[in-house]
């Protein structure tokens, strides 16, 4: 199942699943369900029953909706950097050292942005960039989850773009800043829950800026699999419903161009995964 917020007809921010070209409003199909995504993640095994049936409910034409971040405010925001071969060889050009263990940042939750919303390129900078992932959306908490167990905590999957201010991520030894303008985490377009993929580490990821294809790879040469990022991160923090994890970016990003390539304002970055979907976000002027 694919699960969204979105507004319709000037209401308040919904629940619903997408089917196909349509959105079925969450409380069509299970009258009483939570309104809160926290809470629906939470209760989820109670409400799928319920949710079985809304392939026969008409719903409501998905180009008149607006689909909104699939989660407001997530508690954290976790990612892992340099965790594809060949965007370690591109930022090694850069002077990044090769990492032996997982390099985990922050992303803060006023970063969230819509699947399909406007980023903003920031006044104090023009080395904006794009970085397309695979994001993990936690299920169930969890401390110290070994690593044959950790797709047991995963609710879902998202796209993501882990959009990244190159001056300001490199300026100081702690990269959170860079990671986290406003409007600079853009992902969706949907939750698609964990029974729906399986097994995550064989999608195919790609980003293109202008129709330009610039990223390109698959889960499958991920450094550190999706089960020890969560084993590594939940040794040292107890991981909660509604967290999401940005799992790392392959090569291809726009400072790894000689010379490189920052977003410009006016600039289209498309960010898809296979079985999960698209995300288009364009770039405007902070005014």
């Amino acid at each position: 199942m694919k699960l969204v917020r979105y507004l319709s007809d000037g209401a308040s921010a919904r629940l619903g699943l997408l089917i196909g070209d349509r959105v079925v409003p969450l409380a069509d199909v299970a009258p009483g369900a939570p309104t809160d995504v926290l809470d629906v993640i939470g209760a989820w095994e109670g409400l799928r029953g319920a949710l079985a049936n809304a392939a026969a409910t008409s719903g409501i034409a998905l180009n008149r909706v607006k689909l909104l971040a699939p989660i407001e405010r997530p508690r954290k925001i976790l990612a892992i950097g340099l965790n594809y071969a060949d965007h370690i060889e591109e930022s090694q050009a850069a002077g990044v050292k090769i990492p032996t263990e997982q390099v985990w940042f922050c992303k803060q939750p006023t970063s969230v942005n819509a699947p399909f919303g406007d980023v903003q390129l920031p006044r104090v900078s023009n080395q904006l960039d794009y970085e397309v992932e695979l994001v993990v959306v936690v299920g169930k908490s969890g401390r110290h989850i070994p690593a044959e167990r950790a797709h047991e905590h995963v609710f879902g999957y998202s796209v993501g773009n882990d959009v990244t201010v190159r001056d300001w991520q490199f300026k100081t030894p702690q990269w959170m800043l860079g990671k986290s303008f406003d409007t600079h985490c853009p992902f969706g377009p949907s939750i698609v829950t964990a029974d729906e993929i399986g097994d995550p580490h064989s999608l195919g990821v790609r980003a293109f800026v202008n129709g330009e294809l610039r990223q390109n790879s698959n889960t499958r040469h991920l450094v550190f699999n999706v089960w020890r990022q969560i084993e590594e991160l939940s040794h040292a923090m107890t991981l909660e419903p509604g967290d999401l994890i940005f799992t790392g970016t392959p090569g291809g990003v726009g400072f790894g161009f000689k010379p490189p390539k920052p977003l410009l304002a006016g600039d289209s970055v498309r960010c898809e995964i296979d079985r999960i979907g698209v995300i288009e976000n364009r770039i405007v002027a902070e005014v």
